[in-house]
């Protein structure tokens, strides 16, 4: 899935809800403030950030790697990292919203093909690219994350629901006949199953499904 590269104008807002989380490394508050000059010609250290954070949290953890070392990969002020991120939690949402999002196609053009579910079955899967390198860190820190921290689980749940969604939407548009409903359901079930499946044994360079032959049986099955 494609990088997204954001530059925010003007004060960056918490993303966090009242309520939410707060950093492990006791960086609750600091002086965010910043003068324009100081914001001026530094277009590209929101994506240092982000991508200093990522590094550290598959390397070490969210809960063990402290702001103070992110800014320091990154580079920047510790203020400054605050000004864009005002919660070390506020880093991880945006890293999962804006390079791991829960929606990750906006068109199925070119997958669907009416009469080969299989292949568009694999198409889906490459277009979503949950193994790709830049996904594939991203999908570490989900799936590690996901058992300790409420924001992370939800986030995975939300993106298996749209893997699920778009799966039945592929196999509706490329079955030659009407489906019927659970069965579909089922189908899709299967195969993002396995798709998740496969991202999380990347972790451990463990043996990878053969989508191929999942695509085929899952096709088969469904048509039968």
């Amino acid at each position: 899935m494609a990088r997204v590269r954001t530059v925010v104008p003007g004060r960056a807002r918490a993303l966090s809800p009242e309520g939410s989380l707060t950093p492990r490394d006791g960086s609750t508050s600091a002086d965010t403030s910043l003068s324009d000059g100081e914001v001026t010609g530094r277009s590209d250290a929101r994506e240092r950030i982000l991508d200093a954070a990522e590094d550290l949290f598959a390397a070490d953890g969210f809960d063990a790697t402290p702001t103070s070392r992110i800014a320091h990969r990154a580079a920047v002020a510790k203020g400054l990292l605050f000004y864009y991120f005002p919660r070390k939690m506020d880093l991880l949402r945006t890293l999962f919203a804006e390079r791991l999002p829960v929606h990750p196609l906006s068109s199925l053009a070119g997958i669907a093909v009416k009469g080969d579910l299989a292949g568009s079955l694999v198409r889906l899967a490459d277009r979503i690219g949950l193994t790709r390198h830049h996904s594939q860190v991203l999908s570490e820190i989900l799936f590690r994350e996901a058992s300790t921290h409420p924001d992370v689980r939800n986030h995975l749940d939300a993106l298996h629901t749209a893997l699920m969604d778009v799966t039945e939407e592929v196999l509706d548009a490329a079955s030659p006949r009407a489906l019927d409903r659970g069965r579909r359901r089922a189908a899709a079930g299967t195969f993002v199953a396995v798709l998740m499946h496969e991202a999380n044994f990347h972790r451990f360079d463990g043996p990878m499904p053969d989508l191929g032959a999942t695509a085929e049986i899952v096709s088969s099955g469904l048509l039968a």
